[in-house]
């Protein structure tokens, strides 16, 4: 059994029209997100053993506030995942160590929305399918209990959806994006 987090970076800010969309920093509100999701990884013990993340501002300034909570866990910045397609990012986790018993990906949609889709071939808790099934928005969290024993046999349908969480699941707040 592997164990995989998808992470859509939090919500970004538009403030500034000339920046190019891979340097765009997050909102106040994405920060507050981001918070708030550390928060809820810490209080639940999701701790993967490795980070992929994407070199976007956006998505290192979310991984960032998760990593103060998560030291010792290692991160992978890599160009590869701003803009990778659910192809791409499935070839890049198929290359994974075999023994790495869990990853978190932090990227954008719609390549995570739709790896979790090819992944779980839509099984798992039906609350998480759910909440997945109406949006994958900003600042979301999937977690996926894979039945392999290494990344390499990573196929679809081979994982099932175990939790989706969002920002509104932790704030209350309506959720846009």
């Amino acid at each position: 059994m592997r164990k995989l987090f998808l992470l859509r970076h939090a919500k970004s800010s538009w403030d500034d029209p000339v920046l190019a969309d891979f340097d765009r920093p997050l909102s106040r509100r994405g920060h507050e997100a981001a918070v708030r999701l550390a928060a809820f990884v810490e209080r639940y013990g999701l701790t993967p053993k490795l980070a992929l993340v994407s070199t976007a501002r956006r998505t290192r300034e979310t991984w960032e506030a998760l990593a103060r909570i998560m030291p010792t866990v290692p991160a992978s910045y890599e160009p590869g995942l701003y803009a990778a397609g659910q192809s791409d990012l499935f070839q890049r986790l198929q290359k994974l160590d075999p023994p790495l018993e869990s990853v978190i990906l932090v990227g954008h949609n719609p390549g995570l929305e739709r790896l979790a889709d090819f992944l779980s071939n839509r099984q798992g808790e039906p609350v998480a399918l759910d909440r997945m099934a109406r949006k994958y928005p900003t600042g979301a969290l999937a977690e996926l209990t894979l039945d392999i024993a290494g990344w390499d046999e990573l196929e679809c349908g081979c994982g099932r959806i175990t939790c989706f969480t969002r920002p509104v699941d932790l704030n209350g707040e309506d959720d846009d994006d």
